[in-house]
């Protein structure tokens, strides 16, 4: 058990112990919440473990080393940020596919361009983001947020190499 679980367990509990003095009701129904949820994403999340074993088994160690490794300065760093924005899912699916990537050879500031440019850059956004903000906005925010995950990955070449 690492340390991320024992927080989600620590959370967990202290949210249990806290809804229990509402009465039973609020953890019935927080439970049935959750078990909801799970039903939810249960499959999602197993299907996103499998994509980031065949991934993981399948990327060629050599290829990630030379295209984003350490060494790769500001091309690693540029090809990260369209990396990206490319990456389709949420967390399950992306935070898994980044941590094998840094495994096999991904330099530290291509994967921080990479979790930033996905967070911040994703074009799977653009469909929800165009009908509710309009064009202009839009075009504004990916005009200005385009430069931040290129930021990011230059600092952190800058300070940890």
């Amino acid at each position: 058990m690492n340390s991320a679980t024992i927080i989600l367990w620590c959370i967990a509990g202290f949210l249990f112990l806290y809804s229990w003095k509402d009465g039973t009701s609020t953890v019935k129904r927080g439970g049935l919440l959750a078990w909801e949820t799970t039903k939810q994403n249960a499959l999602l999340i197993v299907l996103a473990f499998i994509i980031v074993g065949f991934v993981n088994i399948l990327s060629p160690d050599e290829l990630v080393k030379a295209w984003i490794g350490p060494n790769s300065g500001w091309r690693g760093i540029m090809l990260a940020e369209f990396i990206g924005m490319m990456l389709p899912g949420g967390p399950y699916v992306v935070f898994p596919l980044m941590a094998i990537l840094f495994e096999v050879g991904a330099g530290f500031a291509p994967v921080i361009t990479l979790v930033t440019s996905w967070s911040t850059q994703s074009l799977l956004t653009i469909s929800f983001e165009l009908p509710f903000m309009g064009w202009r906005f839009t075009v504004i925010r990916w005009g200005m947020g385009l430069m931040i995950p290129l930021l990011a990955g230059a600092a952190a070449m800058f300070i940890w190499g």
